[in-house]
């Protein structure tokens, strides 16, 4: 997807978003965050979105989020006050391509149903390697492609609406495991019904 479509396409979205995919990705998301909480030390989300997750991370992490989208970054920030969120220390937008960070910044590297959505998501896999620092984990769900099966056939035919949809319905698992820093260490579906994927990368010490 090029950058006015994912703008475009989640300045419609933010208003229904918690209530729509939000709640349909809820399960999976709650999985990931509390695995990221046996862990300790900086976390970095990458499509924080309008901040589903930030409620349910441990206080003993650090969390910065980024987001392209300033639309679904406002719903996050108003959770943040709200909800007085002290655990998260920054939320900025920025293109997941070119992130804003130093090498080695964070322990901890998420991204949530996200990597099917961005332009050139193998550049993004790449900045979210280089700011995971050596010992890290990136950890990331979302759907990937099917090879066979009515599934498969129903997202191949899915595929030409992704601007509309705000994401690819035929996003291949291979097109993220590219990157000789990561290391896949675990990957199970996710909810609802299999139909996500779990991923656990291993930054290279």
């Amino acid at each position: 997807m090029e950058l006015k479509a994912v703008t475009d396409t989640y300045r419609r979205w933010a208003p229904v978003y918690d209530k729509t995919f939000g709640a349909i990705t809820g399960a999976g998301r709650n999985r990931v965050v509390d695995y990221v909480n046996t862990r300790a030390g900086r976390v970095l989300e990458v499509g924080v979105g309008t901040g589903l997750s930030l409620r349910r991370y441990k206080p003993h992490l650090g969390i910065t989020g980024i987001d392209f989208s300033e639309d679904m970054l406002e719903k996050a920030r108003d959770k943040v006050a709200r909800e007085g969120l002290a655990h998260v220390e920054e939320l900025r937008q920025m293109d997941a391509r070119t992130l804003d960070f130093p090498d080695a910044a964070f322990d901890t590297v998420v991204a949530m149903y996200l990597v099917s959505v961005v332009p050139e998501p193998e550049r993004v896999i790449a900045e979210m390697a280089r700011v995971c620092r050596p010992g890290g984990e990136v950890v990331i769900v979302n759907h990937f492609a099917r090879e066979t099966g009515a599934l498969a056939r129903i997202e191949r035919a899915m595929a030409p609406f992704a601007d509309r949809l705000g994401w690819h319905s035929d996003f291949e698992l291979k097109r993220i495991l590219g990157d000789p820093r990561l290391t896949l260490a675990e990957e199970r579906p996710f909810p609802p019904f299999g139909i996500f994927t779990f991923l656990r990368l291993a930054r290279a010490a």
